[in-house]
């Protein structure tokens, strides 16, 4: 006898540790939008709130130095979800959009007339409309794997989708209208002959349990908070640490910042990975006013 049915599921006892599924009329089959949060991820906002409401990377005193040592625990607890080489490779977004428009804006600022990036029928327009935007800037052309008429990706239709002029693959890890999985090794091998760089949307398959990054492959992996039982307004991006440090700027301002006047300012490569990216903004909104220099 295995273990499964000696230990059955008991759904009751999953739902106690949702304060918000307490309401027995309730039943909630929205998870694949917005996951409701266990108690143990509401305690925790809680205790943040209260114990360590600071600036992150900012102050010396006794609350900033949580708050940082909590931020820094969070991004080391995304690595290890992910198995990433590092919590540098880490960069806490506003959520999958945002990582998706991020990696669309700073890789895509390199991009050129003709060039291509793959995309599919099969995927959210949060995958689709960043893309779009990049390609009416830049004059890039977008280019769409079919599905099968079982819902997949057509995988035979990589060698003529595929180009030499792809510089990006940009899919679903697992759709949002189907639940079909994508094959990744297949796709980041294909990419690679081509030398297209591979980025993976895994709004939806990232609240099934830890990820392996390093396996699949793959260059940039993005999730968002709301989905994987966590708060709104956060997201994760994780991308090759050489990656992220050849990416201009997407947004500035805060930890990126070294120097600035009134005319100009200094960014820092360093700086920018060491508090995450430019775009991680999460407990990061100081202002360091410019120097009233005459010279500037």
């Amino acid at each position: 006898m295995n273990a499964a049915s000696t230990n059955p599921f008991d759904a009751q006892t999953l739902k106690r540790q949702f304060p918000g599924l307490a309401d027995p009329r309730l039943h909630y089959l929205d998870n694949a939008a917005t996951a409701q949060m266990p108690a143990v991820v509401l305690d925790a906002l809680r205790r943040f709130e209260i114990e360590a409401r600071a600036n992150v990377h900012e102050g010396a005193h006794f609350r900033a130095r949580a708050a940082t040592e909590a931020y820094g625990k969070a991004r080391a607890q995304a690595a290890r979800f992910l198995n990433a080489c590092s919590s540098e490779e880490i960069v806490f977004t506003y959520g999958a959009t945002s990582s998706i428009n991020l990696v669309a804006h700073c890789f895509g600022e390199e991009l050129k007339p003709g060039d291509e990036i793959l995309l599919s029928i099969l995927e959210h327009h949060s995958n689709l409309t960043p893309w779009q935007s990049l390609a009416e800037r830049h004059g890039v052309a977008l280019r769409f794997l079919p599905m099968t008429p079982e819902g997949r990706l057509d995988l035979d239709s990589l060698g003529t989708q595929l180009t030499n002029r792809c510089r990006l693959v940009a899919l679903t890890h697992c759709s949002n209208v189907t639940g079909a999985m994508t094959d990744a090794p297949s796709i980041v091998a294909a990419a690679r002959v081509v030398g297209a760089k591979v980025f993976l949307d895994g709004a939806q398959r990232a609240p099934h349990g830890p990820l392996d990054v390093r396996e699949l492959g793959v260059d940039f992996y993005a999730f968002s908070g709301h989905k994987s039982y966590g708060p709104t307004g956060i997201g994760v991006l994780w991308g090759r640490a050489e990656l992220l440090a050849a990416l201009p700027p997407f947004m500035t301002g805060g930890q990126m910042i070294e120097e600035v006047t009134l005319s100009r300012h200094l960014s820092s490569a360093a700086a920018t990975l060491r508090s995450g990216h430019p775009a991680d903004r999460r407990g990061d909104w100081s202002r360091r006013g410019p120097r009233l220099d005459a010279n500037a």
